[in-house]
């Protein structure tokens, strides 16, 4: 099968009319960790046309059991660099816009002028979470958000609902309480686990940037939610007029 054709088996299942939306439409993806990578992957393979990712962290060692750019060879380089890369290996023709820093809340005004079709949030810090949320609904963009994957083991707790109808997440918990202060009550789908977090796989941290705590977290889990959050996107932008 040649090059030319690569989507072949997805226009196969979604058609000719559908596929050009996909390839026509630009999604902003915040966060590159284990959920964010694979949805901005299964985004790609799945013919997006444009894709904007952002994070400001580099790989380290304990990526490697759940972050699909984390391998030997690329500790200690931009998560950006390595997903990238990967991105254009599979779509050389993608339209990619790189953004290498985490985002403050004066720069996510900013950025979010763009007219995104759809904007995935995968941060797991709750408030650049918050007003990643806050500023795409105050633009009228679209946006898919991942509840916490971590400390659970079972796949098919996972699910899709309104941020109002979302429960059992701590994460789920502060970011209602935190975007009602906002005005922000429902709207937007949530990627989350109906299942409970298991208390024991949480080690609470000395404080440090970005980070106030350590969760076990299993191989599969966060490429679910990832997938899931792909899953939202695609089936939207096909279904937009």
């Amino acid at each position: 099968m040649s090059s030319e054709n690569w989507q072949e088996r997805t226009e196969l299942l979604i058609g000719r009319e559908k596929l050009d939306k996909l390839k026509g439409s630009h999604v902003l993806v915040v966060g590159l960790g284990g959920v964010g990578a694979y949805a901005a992957e299964s985004l790609c393979r799945a013919g997006v046309g444009e894709l904007t990712i952002v994070d400001g962290d580099v790989l380290n060692v304990s990526n490697k059991n759940r972050q699909l750019p984390a391998l030997e060879s690329t500790i200690g380089k931009p998560k950006t660099e390595i997903l990238g890369n990967r991105l254009l290996d599979i779509n050389p023709e993608l339209k990619l816009h790189v953004i290498q820093e985490y985002l403050r809340t004066n720069r996510m005004g900013e950025i979010l002028q763009t007219k995104f079709d759809y904007v995935v949030d995968a941060i797991d810090t709750l408030t650049p979470k918050s007003y990643l949320i806050y500023y795409s609904i105050q633009n009228g963009l679209r946006i898919v958000s991942s509840l916490g994957s971590g400390a659970r083991i079972d796949p098919t707790k996972i699910t899709i609902k309104d941020i109002s109808k979302s429960y059992n997440c701590r994460l789920g918990f502060q970011l209602r309480k935190r975007l009602r202060k906002l005005g922000i009550y429902k709207g937007f789908k949530v990627v989350f686990s109906e299942d409970k977090a298991d208390s024991n796989a949480v080690i609470v941290d000395e404080p440090e940037e970005n980070k106030k705590s350590t969760v076990g977290t299993i191989s599969y889990i966060p490429p679910i939610y990832g997938c899931f959050c792909a899953s939202v996107v695609i089936r939207d932008l096909m279904d937009q007029d």
